[in-house]
């Protein structure tokens, strides 16, 4: 994953450079430039973070938590995203406040990693379900059609770099469902996939405090 960025803006300084100042060629290859070497910092990025995650080498700063509010925010802040994607979100979350002991920056970069998820890989003109349930435990659920063939297990779409079919034709890491399951365990949570036909599931799970 690291190869194929880097591989190409090697390739591009070396068409830059035979390419006068400001001619149309040079433009183009700037771009591609520009685009690839933002790959390359993601990818860096999401590679430090899924190792810190999986090594608990996080400091975690948890507090009492309105996971209904905060999951509302987000669903807010990716409406415009998820309209473009074709996505119509349908959620269903309790009136009254639901507390988990949490850390809100790291639940934000679930959620966030849950979203673009959805946003990235579901069936343009579905629905994504996001629902929450709460008892003794705050449950989140994430369901939603995959735009392609989903020919793996929901355990092995936990594990890093994968990206559900080899045909699929993206830019992520693989790493953000990883990413993930290892912030919601930092935090005492639990996060589960499944996996039915074209049917992916996401289960969000933390202990309910009062």
């Amino acid at each position: 994953d690291l190869k194929t960025p880097l591989t190409s803006i090697v390739s591009y300084v070396d068409l830059l450079k035979q390419e006068p100042a400001g001619s149309p060629a040079a433009e183009e290859y700037l771009q591609v430039l520009d685009r690839q070497s933002a790959r390359l910092k993601k990818l860096i990025e999401d590679l430090v973070e899924a190792s810190k995650a999986s090594t608990g080498n996080i400091a975690v700063h948890a507090e009492p938590l309105d996971f209904s509010m905060l999951l509302g925010q987000a669903l807010g802040e990716y409406s415009e995203r998820l309209e473009k994607a074709g996505l119509t979100p349908v959620s269903k979350l309790p009136d009254s406040p639901v507390m988990i002991s949490a850390d809100g920056r790291l639940l934000w970069r679930i959620l966030d990693n849950l979203l673009g998820n959805a946003v990235k890989y579901a069936m343009p003109g579905t629905r994504l379900y996001v629902t929450l349930t709460a008892d003794t435990h705050a449950i989140v659920t994430f369901r939603n059609i995959s735009a392609t063939r989903l020919n793996i297990s929901g355990d092995e779409l936990t594990e890093r770099f994968v990206r559900g079919d080899s045909s699929r034709n993206t830019e992520g890491s693989g790493l953000g469902l990883s990413i993930a399951q290892s912030l919601a365990q930092l935090q005492k949570g639990a996060l589960d996939i499944t996996v039915d036909g074209d049917l992916f599931k996401v289960v969000l799970r933390f202990d309910r405090i009062k």
